[in-house]
């Protein structure tokens, strides 16, 4: 499942790009033409298959059995031991995005639970009017005005984008459990492994809800998931006001606006006047341009 609560694993990542290349032979098989707005489709539905068969096999029984032996106090522990780690990568993304202010709160944010909150596993900054923010290196290239490029699944790691895959990397190199399986010995490597796995599964187990409201709302789930994916990365990344779509984005004949609000019977009946003189017209009138937020979730992989 795909959600903005994003884990940095540079091996995973790694992992995916080569079973990224195992799979390009069946994305090539897809023989429904090409949608300019979504011209990997047939790739990242093959992908996306995948990677539910995985959640299906290995990541929803491990998530279930971990609720059912965890006590939520012990959950909340380890979700803000791992949300605290994410905090240094914020910083870092609030000052590259010129966030001061924000960055400044997320540093103490950072310090107050790594001290009192007694390395992250209490969250006593919330206690004390300093919010967790999410901010990531894929945010922040597009803060900087990069293209995010088409729609696009990754194994394991599910919706992204060309610039989101990059981020995937710049948010990995932020992250300290990367440089501790590469400078500890088989014991730390095990022990890091093994706190990888445990983030994962509580992840996944914090998403059991989104997935039961995605598997129920939708009607072509690949649709849902991308829709929701794209509007809320946007959201994301112009802080909640990203900015209006504007009509000249659709080309539309003049001629076509007077047939469709019954202004004339046929083209060959028109008196000569230029389109231009039309009036009672609307322009974008019968546009079937979609609301510009569907859903501000995340999606599952």
């Amino acid at each position: 499942m795909s959600m903005q609560k994003h884990t940095s694993h540079p091996n995973l990542l790694w992992g995916s790009l080569i079973v990224s290349m195992s799979l390009a032979g069946c994305a090539s098989t897809v023989t429904t033409p090409p949608n300019p707005n979504d011209p990997w489709q047939g790739w990242n539905r093959g992908v996306q298959s995948f990677n539910d068969d995985l959640d299906k096999i290995i990541l929803k029984p491990m998530a279930k059995a971990y609720q059912w032996v965890t006590p939520k106090p012990v959950d909340e522990s380890v979700t803000n031991f791992f949300s605290n780690i994410d905090d240094i990568g914020v910083t870092i993304n609030d000052f590259m995005q010129f966030k001061l202010m924000q960055g400044g709160m997320d540093a103490g944010r950072f310090l107050v639970n790594t001290t009192v909150g007694v390395a992250g596993v209490f969250d006593v900054a919330k206690m004390i009017d300093l919010p967790k923010h999410n901010e990531d290196f894929g945010q922040t290239l597009g803060t900087w005005g990069v293209p995010s490029g088409s729609y696009l699944v990754l194994p394991f790691f599910g919706s992204s984008s060309p610039r989101d895959m990059i981020g995937l990397i710049g948010d990995a190199l932020m992250n300290p459990l990367t440089y501790v399986g590469f400078i500890g010995g088989a014991a730390v490597n095990g022990a890091t492994a093994g706190s990888r796995v445990l983030e994962v599964t509580d992840t996944r187990a914090d998403l059991m809800t989104t997935e039961k409201i995605v598997d129920e709302a939708s009607v072509d789930r690949y649709d849902f998931i991308k829709n929701a994916y794209q509007q809320h990365r946007q959201y994301e990344v112009y802080d909640g006001n990203p900015p209006e779509e504007k009509d000249d984005e659709f080309s539309i004949d003049d001629s076509d606006l007077l047939e469709d609000n019954g202004a004339g019977s046929d083209k060959s009946n028109s008196t000569g006047d230029s389109p231009g003189s039309a009036t009672g017209s609307a322009p974008g009138a019968g546009s079937d341009k979609p609301p510009r937020h569907f859903l501000d979730l995340s999606a599952p992989e």
